[in-house]
């Protein structure tokens, strides 16, 4: 691995070579390719020199021991070179997290959906809690957040909900959110004071752009209707909601939150091709064998990740194997420590896959 951190090295030093010199400074091509290349050395490169300082300054300060030293400046010497190559070590390892490949969609914005599964009320219920803990950690992240399409009903529960999370590095985070959410409570409306058992599906997806997905128009059937959910007067009673089906896919979505039909035809348009991206990311990375979210749990939208249990006071993500007290806080979005956590575990499973030690 280290002759490998010099190769990369040499060749970060070649292209400041090759920016630099006349002959190429007057080719805009070149110029592009050679510092997109240096730019995305640069990160690894610049680590790696810290890693390599930190190197030499724990040689020098082991070197201080061979000299004639009195018995404080060896125990303070001693201290120093531990403290030395516990930074060392900590720098080696942002390396080799640094030399696996990206995620090219970790910088992307993301579209989170979420549905109530069983439990009737009480899953719509918990639907709404995990929107509103989304919510909080977005704005705790300096994200912005916007609603697609709902379908709630008059008790504060949601039967489904999309929305939008703008903010760079949103996906490298709600990437790890994909699956099933199993809450254990006793519903307000429980008059034996029974612990229920209810679920709610969230599914987040690498927002689109049109470069990433070309739709044929003549692909799309689109209709119009009047909506049928909250949002006032002029919403109920125009023909506002827009229905937009992808006919090779079948794939059907509509939006009425809007009471404006283009922007809701603006929005279905935006959540059709996130969907179809999604589906041809599926594709892909079943063919290479890989898995489909991350390489923690089997990223499978069906599996239980997480359990909130409200008579325990406790968050357990199963993936991961870890429990967390305090969960009023996690529902107002304190989830930072649970996506650290697989957001670390991901990174060690592909440094392993990687070979990197």
């Amino acid at each position: 691995m280290y002759d490998k951190l010099e190769q990369l090295e040499e060749r970060y030093d070649q292209l400041s070579d090759l920016l630099s010199d006349p002959d190429i400074s007057g080719d805009s091509d070149k110029l592009r390719i050679y510092g997109k290349e240096q730019s995305d050395l640069e990160a690894i490169v610049t680590k790696f020199r810290e890693y390599k300082i930190s190197q030499q300054n724990l040689k020098e300060t082991q070197a201080m021991l061979e000299e004639n030293l009195d018995r404080e400046m060896i125990e303070l010497t001693k201290a120093e070179i531990e403290e030395l190559r516990k930074n060392s070590e900590a720098i080696m390892e942002e390396v080799k997290v640094l030399l696996l490949p990206k995620d090219p969609n970790d910088d992307k914005d993301v579209i989170v959906e979420i549905r109530a599964g069983a439990g009737g009320d009480e899953a719509g219920l918990f639907a709404a809690d995990l929107f509103r803990m989304y919510l909080r950690y977005a704005e705790k992240k300096r994200w912005k957040t916007e609603v697609m399409n709902s379908n709630s009903s008059g008790i504060g529960s949601i039967k489904e909900i999309i929305f939008e999370v703008r903010g760079k590095g949103a996906y490298s985070h709600f990437k790890y959110e994909s699956g099933v959410h199993r809450v254990q409570r006793v519903p307000a409306t429980e008059a034996n004071g029974r612990i229920h058992t209810s679920t709610a599906t969230v599914a987040v997806l690498p927002e689109a752009d049109e470069v990433d997905v070309q739709v044929n128009q003549e692909d799309l059937r689109i209709d119009v209707y009047r909506s049928t959910g909250h949002g006032g007067q002029s919403v109920n009673t125009t023909d506002s909601a827009v229905r937009i089906t992808h006919l090779p896919s079948g794939l059907v979505v509509t939006c009425q939150d809007e009471k404006s039909q283009l922007k809701n035809k603006a929005k279905a348009m935006q959540v059709l091709r996130t969907r179809l991206y999604d589906q041809e990311l599926s594709r892909r990375q079943a063919e290479l064998h890989d898995q489909r979210i991350s390489q923690v749990g089997t990223g499978d939208r069906s599996e239980k990740i997480r359990t909130y249990n409200f008579p325990q006071d406790r968050v357990t993500d199963h993936r991961v194997k870890v429990t967390l007290s305090n969960l009023p806080g996690v529902l107002e979005g304190d989830i930072d420590d649970l996506i650290r956590t697989l957001q670390t575990t991901d990174q060690a499973e592909k440094l392993r896959a990687a070979g990197i030690n």
